[in-house]
């Protein structure tokens, strides 16, 4: 089967051994491009399929999106419901330094399926897993009746997490870099940003987009990180001293009352289909893969999601 694999070269389709061992084979309909994909071919990382973000149907006809998060569920952590926290050493991530969705077809254990409700499609379901991410950080920021929202950064998943917080009831402003983001910002019932927030989520996970979400915090707010920093997080000094800002991180997703976050993503996107329309923006065969990174990588292009469709 083909599988995507970073090389020497590049991003390449390359030849790859079908999936066995137990578990449910998912043929793969729908794989998103991650940022994180995009940054580990620039950082050279190879050794495995890459994907984590995918979506595809098993063998009796179900659809599905994955949860890619490998956990014990036996640690105090996974106990709780906070899988994305396990304690075990076979803690993981599909397509994170392990073989991914990026291919024809995977092989997942039952408790990863995420069974798609009516209204969402196999092809967009590959949004389930950053919509997740989205969701979490949103619930994370224990956002109070009439409290203001700001999201800086408006790539996929500061849309989402604008999609989400707007599918919870409240005034949503987004800032962006490119004209294609504003678009789809009001497209999902964002507004620009005006003011201060009692709620700022960093979704652009850089030293000039935290410093934004300090400016535009109000006295005692909070900031949700959402953002990737590989190594100091640069938390702006003064404004966050002077303001007392809290801030709360946020990774992956979880279980709260006995739902997935990735449960209630997929319900939030097959409610509503211009989510997809709006935020996945070019979809590519597998076998154009490389050409789907380079678009991924290059914002002048116009892309939010880049999708790529085995």
């Amino acid at each position: 089967m083909r599988a995507v694999r970073n090389t020497d070269q590049g991003i390449l389709v390359a030849e790859a051994e079908e999936p066995e061992g137990p578990g449910i084979r998912l043929s793969v309909a729908s794989v998103g491009v991650c940022g994180t994909d995009v940054g580990f071919v620039a950082g050279g990382v190879q050794g495995f399929t890459y994907g984590h973000e995918f979506a595809g149907t098993t063998a009796d006809g179900r659809s599905c999106a994955v949860e890619p998060t490998v956990y014990c569920g036996q640690c105090g952590q996974c106990r709780t419901g906070h899988v994305q926290r396990c304690a075990a050493p076979e803690h993981g991530t599909l397509g994170i330094f392990r073989d991914g969705g990026m291919c024809d077809a995977v092989t997942v254990s039952e408790d990863m399926l995420v069974p798609l409700p009516s209204g969402l499609d196999v092809r967009d379901a590959c949004l389930v897993e950053p919509a997740a991410v989205a969701g979490h950080g949103v619930r994370s920021a224990s956002l109070e009746p009439g409290e203001r929202v700001a999201v800086v950064g408006g790539g996929s998943i500061g849309l989402l997490a604008a999609a989400t917080a707007r599918q919870r009831g409240f005034d949503v402003d987004v800032e962006v870099r490119h004209q294609q983001q504003r678009v789809a910002a009001e497209r999902l019932e964002a507004g620009e940003v005006s003011g201060v927030y009692d709620v700022v989520i960093d979704a652009a996970g850089s030293e000039e987009g935290l410093a934004r979400c300090a400016d535009l915090a109000r006295p005692g707010g909070r900031i949700v990180l959402m953002g990737v920093y590989q190594r100091t997080v640069p938390v702006p000094g003064i404004p966050s001293l002077v303001k007392e800002l809290s801030y709360v991180n946020s990774i992956a997703y979880s279980r709260h009352d006995g739902v997935r976050d990735t449960e209630q993503a997929a319900a939030l996107l097959a409610g509503n289909p211009e989510i997809a329309k709006t935020v996945i923006t070019h979809r590519f065969p597998l076998d154009d893969a490389a050409e789907a990174f380079r678009v991924a990588g290059d914002r002048a292009s116009g892309a939010i999601k880049v999708v790529l469709h085995p």
